[in-house]
């Protein structure tokens, strides 16, 4: 499997924060269907899958599945502090029908996360989940970061298939890609550098801008493919407003926000997080107004 395209790191719906709300689930992968994406990740870190229980985890995969094409790929977050509940995690998600594991770099225990430590468990991993695995850094998150020459070994693995990264550094997307084999996706997870990253080489994105603004981030995918990359670039400068409001800014409680202004269903983030107030609310309705705006006067 080669992964190209571009993902949405879905968030997860809940009721009043203690409960899956399975129905507004079920409805926005739905019609996240029905917009040009190449597929989902569910339980990412926009998921909030460090806040969500193994048991809700599992329930959230399969009924994505159910709500998804074969022809649309259903990416699954099974990181886990320990190897033996990542293998576990990968195992459920792929009878639960995902076609692909997102494993980000375990770092509770930061001083023991050697290159030998991340070699080894990245192949435990592989060896055992039932589907392909993509790398998943996310520095600023975790406080570790996978070194290039670790990806270029591990990358060898035929069940490893890629990395995401998410963070902005254009040097570091730059250097794994150029020690990537030929089949190994390098997808990068920040909107204010997917332009620079796909034109570098990167196979697509996952990312919460393609969550809010799915036509644009397809859009730009596809312009700099084709080689047009004065209007990806045009396409990059009108979705960065909203971006920024749903990630640097405001993060997951502006990314439920901005769903529930475009008619998703957004529901609250689990505490510890906290919901925005309605202050923000109205800057964020502010920037989806001007990012349709602009999409009209362009068409």
């Amino acid at each position: 499997m080669t992964i190209r395209g571009v993902y949405a790191p879905v968030p997860t719906p809940f009721v009043d924060a203690d409960e899956l709300d399975i129905p507004s689930w079920r409805s926005n992968v739905a019609r996240w269907m029905t917009t040009p994406l190449h597929g989902l990740v569910v339980l990412g870190s926009n998921g909030e899958a460090p806040l969500v229980d193994d048991d809700e985890a599992d329930r959230l995969i399969a009924e994505a599945r159910d709500q998804m094409p074969r022809g649309r790929l259903l990416i699954a977050g099974t990181g886990r502090q320990s190897t033996r509940a990542t293998i576990r995690a990968s195992r459920r998600a792929g009878d639960a029908g995902a076609d692909a594991v997102l494993v980000r770099t375990p770092s509770y225990f930061k001083g023991q996360m050697t290159p030998e430590a991340f070699v080894h468990h990245y192949r435990a991993v592989a060896d055992g989940s039932p589907v392909p695995v993509l790398l998943y850094n996310f520095t600023a998150l975790t406080g570790v970061t996978l070194p290039v020459d670790v990806v270029a070994t591990l990358a060898a693995h035929p069940n490893i298939i890629g990395l995401k990264e998410s963070g902005p550094d254009l040097g570091y997307v730059g250097d794994l890609i150029a020690v990537a084999p030929e089949g190994f996706s390098v997808l990068v997870g920040s909107a204010s550098t997917f332009f620079a990253s796909l034109v570098l080489g990167a196979a697509g994105g996952v990312m919460a801008a393609a969550c809010v603004a799915p036509d644009e981030c397809v859009q730009m995918y596809e312009l700099v493919g084709a080689g047009r990359f004065d209007e990806a670039r045009r396409v990059q400068r009108r979705v960065i407003p909203l971006a920024k409001q749903v990630t640097a800014v405001h993060g997951i409680p502006g990314l439920k926000a901005a769903l529930a202004q475009l008619g998703y269903v957004g529901g609250p983030p689990r505490p510890p997080l906290r919901p925005v107030n309605p202050d923000v609310e109205a800057t964020i309705r502010q920037h989806i107004e001007q990012l349709a705006a602009m999409a009209v006067a362009v068409s």
